[in-house]
């Protein structure tokens, strides 16, 4: 399993400058990707602050987790993602993902039909990214176009896939998914075998999976549970979420993080490889220095293991 860093946590700054330091450090301590979310109403635009950041930090893959689809056409996220990639290089990894109904209501976007949508989504956005090109005529999507660009080397894009439904349509027509509070019985028990089916049935490579979750090396296990579990309140009353926890067996987002001793934080870790994840993005969640130091050390030792 490979170890990367995601740097979502500093999203909330709006600082292109801390972001890009973040992600340099990240490469010099030997991780190997750097992965950024957009919140659909913070105004970063996370493919604008990755093509900053990939012309000052060289060769680290950079990803977005993720891009939401409502707010985009296809065609528009398949022209950012050309550009990016024309500007920093063949290094990129497209994360997109359906968000959530009450995001969306706040753009005053309706969440109708999920499912169709991410489908005729795909269908639209992978010609476009892989070919240049696409002639596709949907329910809620359509698009006859060509870009500029000549695609020389496949773009690959991964999907926040949480339901059977998502995850059948993910294994069909897309790379691998990427995760956010989902633990590793979860992983192991539906997400790794539906998303796996239906990338078999459709003659695709064994998908990959990326995990990000709360990370924290400290001997302050309960306290930082517990302040995890206030501050980050939010993900755990989310609809898709809140069905994943209750796969995994918790209540609160405190109890998916991996917190406690060096040791046991390894262990929780490995858990996530053994269930089936190809890639842990780190969310380091810490509270001094100490904390900061160990946790990243952990992470440097896995990353070359």
């Amino acid at each position: 399993m490979k170890i990367g860093i995601n740097g979502t946590g500093l999203v909330q700054t709006g600082s292109i400058d801390l972001i890009a330091k973040d992600a340099q450090r990240a490469a010099d301590d030997g991780f190997s990707s750097y992965w950024l979310a957009e919140h659909p109403t913070g105004g970063l635009d996370a493919m604008t602050v990755l093509t900053v950041v990939g012309l000052r930090v060289p060769e680290i893959e950079l990803g977005t987790a993720i891009i939401p689809t409502f707010p985009r056409h296809p065609m528009v996220l398949a022209g950012q993602v050309h550009t990016l990639k024309n500007a920093i290089g063949n290094r990129f990894t497209l994360g997109i993902g359906l968000s959530h109904e009450t995001m969306m209501k706040s753009l005053g976007i309706p969440f109708e039909k999920p499912i169709r949508h991410l489908k005729e989504y795909l269908s639209v956005l992978v010609p476009l990214l892989n070919e240049g090109r696409v002639n596709y005529q949907g329910e809620l999507i359509s698009c006859e176009a060509q870009t500029f660009f000549k695609p020389e080397q496949p773009t690959q894009v991964v999907v926040a896939a949480l339901g059977p439904q998502a995850l059948k349509v993910t294994g069909r027509l897309a790379d691998g998914t990427t995760l956010a509070w989902v633990g590793p019985r979860t992983v192991r028990e539906h997400i790794k075998p539906r998303l796996s089916e239906a990338a078999s049935d459709a003659g695709r490579a064994a998908p990959r999976i990326i995990s990000t979750l709360p990370v924290c090396v400290t001997d302050n296990e309960d306290g930082v549970r517990k302040l995890i579990s206030k501050t980050l309140k939010m993900y755990g009353e989310l609809p898709s979420y809140k069905a994943m926890f209750e796969r995994e067996g918790v209540k609160e987002p405190g109890e998916l993080a991996l917190v406690g001793s060096t040791s046991k934080v390894g262990d929780l870790i490995a858990e996530l490889a053994e269930a089936g994840v190809t890639d842990f993005a780190a969310s380091e969640f810490t509270t001094n220095d100490d904390e900061r130091s160990q946790t990243r050390e952990l992470l440097k030792k896995l990353e070359t293991v």
